[in-house]
């Protein structure tokens, strides 16, 4: 699930494996061996990918029971309303 989550979110933001590994201060054979699924990042760089990409690290590895929805390239006020839509379904629901 990681090689996956991870091609998706680099191609998502329109970076190459060059420009996400200089992101993540790794070398470009490290991005194209994760999603390849020949190795898999330390807790560490877990971490800072789900930073970078602004995500869990949950959702890099395929662990969270709900679905998710990738926002993070976003603008920030779109984000904000997408939360208050939401917040209005959640208490509609009740």
């Amino acid at each position: 699930m990681f090689a996956v989550r991870i091609k998706n979110l680099r191609q998502s933001r329109e970076l190459n494996q060059v420009q996400l590994a200089e992101k993540l201060g790794v070398k470009k054979q490290s991005i194209s061996n994760w999603e390849n699924d020949n190795i898999q990042p330390s807790v560490e760089m877990l971490e800072k990918i789900a930073n970078v990409f602004s995500v869990s690290i949950d959702y890099l590895l395929g662990n969270n029971p709900r679905e998710c929805i990738d926002v993070s390239d976003l603008p920030a006020e779109v984000i904000a309303h997408i939360r208050l839509l939401i917040e209005d379904l959640r208490k509609t629901k009740k």
